[in-house]
């Protein structure tokens, strides 16, 4: 391995640190221009009844909708730590939010005129313990 800087590196970089120009951070810069436009919000159902969060969810995506959100993160947990796990007569899978709330969602038909698609979240926004809801437009 050649340890000797030549010549050229280092006019190169005396350069570099005397120049004022900014550095192109590429970190900045996403290949999907329309994300950083969109509207998101995000809820946490954490600590809620289902029929709480139904409730809440409910109210939740009708005003996003109004509000012309496209995205909206719901943050249900991934349902480690509940209660209903101790109980024998309560279904592991079906009796936590992670998969009722969804459910709920994709049964109501208002709500449903009101979605695009339900996908789950990026591991960024959650990932199993989170999921997407995008929202169509309000017709004008």
């Amino acid at each position: 391995m050649n340890r000797k800087i030549s010549n050229k590196d280092k006019k190169d970089w005396k350069d570099f640190l005397s120049s004022k120009d900014k550095v192109y951070n590429k970190d900045l810069s996403s290949p999907q221009k329309n994300i950083n436009k969109e509207l998101t919000k995000t809820i946490d159902l954490h600590g809620l009844s289902l029929e709480n969060a139904n409730k809440v969810i409910n109210d939740f995506i009708d005003k996003c909708f109004h509000n012309n959100v496209n995205r909206i993160i719901v943050v249900t947990g991934k349902g480690l730590r509940s209660k209903n796990i101790e109980n024998p007569y309560v279904s592991k899978d079906l009796s936590i939010l992670k998969y009722s709330v969804p459910e709920y969602i994709k049964s109501n038909l208002k709500l449903m005129k009101m979605i695009k698609k339900i996908q789950e979240a990026d591991i960024k926004d959650g990932g199993g313990g989170a999921f997407n809801i995008y929202l169509k437009k309000i017709k004008e």
